[in-house]
């Protein structure tokens, strides 16, 4: 089992053009692997701009298409686990806001579909319904790190607490959250988030923005690790960068030791279930 390793979060700009983005992409994936790192994780939309108008356009079939291509390619050439971020999927006429995962093989590990859309209204602030155009995925997904369990989510799935202590009664010591807060709600809720699932799971958090770009939506960026005492370990600013984290699993042991809240829980009052 793996207790220490080099994660490596990629906050790529993104843009209209889907060739650039990947080509991007790659260069960055192969610039994490120089840096060290084990576990290399992309943005959540990092082949697309984020809009319910463009996931139609720029939705592609998986495994198959240039972006699990793009992925599986350099997954292998890099010898390197290879959290694919998110694209727009299609599958039957229906669309999905999907996250896929790679081996060092270039195999593909699994795939999520974010399950809670995006629908809010904050009057002066933001607007936005991804259900417009999106379908929800039903299914928490969690994928083998070399011994170590490690749970997905995307975006407004970070909100959920009950996804996050599903993924902790599965073995999780990690969970990854590939997201693009906004304007609005990232500078108040992003890190605070963040924290919230690593401390109440006894976890380590990753999560995963896209570089802020001046037009359309403009994400908020600061990708950040958060460790499982509540305590950010590595955070980007908002430009394109690679933040990397030396991630120490025995943190987990430690804490879920000295305070076992996992043990103490009232079961016979509450509990979370997957249904």
């Amino acid at each position: 089992m793996m207790r220490l390793f080099r994660a490596a979060l990629i906050q790529s700009r993104v843009g209209k053009d889907h060739a650039k983005n990947l080509d991007n992409a790659s260069r960055l994936i192969a610039e994490a692997k120089k840096g060290g790192a084990h576990l290399v994780a992309l943005p959540e939309c990092f082949n697309s701009p984020y809009g319910t108008k463009f996931f139609n356009e720029y939705a592609e079939a998986i495994p198959d298409g240039p972006t699990c291509n793009m992925l599986s390619k350099a997954a292998k050439e890099h010898s390197v686990y290879l959290v694919g971020g998110t694209f727009p999927e299609v599958e039957n006429g229906k669309f999905y806001n999907t996250c896929t995962v790679w081996n060092p093989e270039g195999n593909l590990l699994c795939k999520y579909r974010k399950m809670h859309l995006f629908d809010i209204d904050i009057p002066g602030g933001i607007t936005f319904k991804e259900s417009d155009v999106l379908h929800a995925g039903d299914e928490p997904v969690t994928f083998d790190f070399e011994g170590v369990r490690i749970g997905l989510g995307i975006c407004y799935d970070l909100r959920f607490e009950e996804l996050a202590k599903l993924y902790r009664l599965q073995g999780c010591e990690v969970l990854i959250y590939p997201g693009a807060f906004n304007m609005t709600t990232g500078p108040i809720h992003w890190e605070l988030l963040q924290r919230g699932r690593a401390l109440d799971n006894q976890v380590y958090v990753f999560a995963i923005s896209p570089a802020r770009n001046e037009q359309g939506y403009i994400a908020w960026g600061h990708s950040q690790v958060t460790d499982p005492w509540g305590k950010v370990t590595a955070q980007a600013g908002h430009g394109e960068e690679i933040v990397y984290d030396d991630v120490n699993l025995e943190e987990c042991d430690k804490i879920r030791q000295q305070i076992p809240i996992f043990s103490q829980r009232r079961t016979d009052v509450y509990d979370t279930v997957k249904k």
